[in-house]
């Protein structure tokens, strides 16, 4: 897929012992990247990082920590760069916004800051999300140059990174003094609600799902009706890899905001997405949460990813019953027999490419 552009290359990716980071850490490994790790430990238990036992560089540091940043990406001179690291719960930071705010905009600040005057860096791809639009709750999908914004402390947070990108961006790695003034070309991608197995973090809809059918509980739903752009993680995760690979093919192009979300088949309700995996699960429980007592969240939430597919050639592959589909078989398999199906998963989505 990527023309072995990855092979023999340093990969610095912040966030690896994450739900996406470690996935991404799999993909890269297995295309025989030399991929470093810069993160917090993992907060969960189980932990898919641990569980699928990468031999890889790690740094267990917080990305808060400029000096330490600094001396990892000046140590390992990499060639690339996927920032990951960030606080990724819209509830977790109504209780937490100051923590929100300087792990996902310092953060973010403090990675571009350390990759500047690092030669070797061609490409940094730093990865937001949805959420980073000012909601309006419309019905069609949001596009790359629509308004930034963030009802919560999350969203906000998330908005605030893409500014920090942009202003780096134009100061520092402008892409028309690309080659001149520096090597370095930067971009964000913004996916939608990513779903597979391997998550455990708190207050999401399908670890919450999981960890009610196996201790044969019931799951409680707050917003039934919400719509959200649902994908499998591999979806998102192919297309930061494709954008990587324009960037340190030295296109300038590229250098810029980019959706990757699934096609509008795939903008279903949560109650849709338990009902679909009862289908597949029959452990999973679930019922309606009618309490009031619950923080602000979108109700409607759609992206339009037409720049992607027609400059980037990128499409998903999965459909939304695909992918809760391989989502739901992953958590059964491992709960009833204890086989991972990661890397099982890594080759078909590989092989439908």
């Amino acid at each position: 897929m990527f023309l072995e552009c990855y092979k023999g290359k340093t990969v610095f990716i912040t966030g690896h012992t994450g739900f996406k980071g470690s996935w991404l850490s799999l993909w890269l490994t297995s295309m025989g990247a030399n991929v470093i790790g810069y993160s917090l430990p993992s907060v969960t238990h189980p932990n898919h990082f641990e569980l699928i036992r990468l031999d890889m560089e790690t740094y267990l540091k917080d990305i808060r920590d400029l000096d330490a940043l600094k001396q990892a990406i000046e140590t390992t001179q990499p060639d690339i760069v996927f920032h990951l690291a960030a606080q990724p719960l819209v509830r977790y930071s109504y209780n937490n916004p100051i923590e929100t705010f300087e792990t996902n905009i310092m953060g973010t600040a403090n990675l571009l800051e350390a990759c500047r005057g690092i030669s070797t860096i061609k490409g940094v791809v730093v990865i937001t999300t949805d959420k980073c639009y000012e909601n309006k709750e419309w019905l069609y999908g949001y596009r790359e140059n629509d308004q930034l914004g963030g009802y919560d402390p999350y969203s906000a947070s998330k908005a605030g990174a893409e500014i920090v990108v942009a202003s780096y961006r134009s100061s520092f790695f402008n892409p028309q003094n690309f080659n001149q003034t520096h090597q370095t070309l930067i971009a964000t991608a913004r996916s939608g609600n990513v779903i597979g197995g391997g998550d455990w973090s708190e207050d999401r809809l399908i670890p919450d799902m999981v960890r009610a059918a196996t201790t044969d509980q019931t799951v409680y739903l707050r917003n039934p009706n919400a719509t959200r752009p649902w994908q499998h993680v591999l979806e998102p995760l192919g297309g930061y890899l494709l954008l990587g690979q324009k960037l340190m093919e030295g296109k300038s192009e590229f250098a810029e905001p980019w959706n990757f979300g699934p096609t509008i088949d795939s903008n279903k309700k949560v109650s849709e997405v338990l009902e679909a995996s009862k289908k597949i699960w029959n452990k999973v429980n679930f019922e309606i949460d009618d309490s009031e007592n619950h923080p602000h969240e979108a109700g409607l939430l759609m992206l339009d990813c037409s720049k992607a597919y027609h400059k980037l050639g990128w499409k998903p592959k999965w459909d939304f019953q695909s992918s809760v589909a391989k989502t739901i078989e992953w958590y059964k398999l491992f709960y009833e027999s204890g086989e991972i199906l990661t890397h099982h998963h890594l080759r078909e989505y590989c092989e439908e490419i």
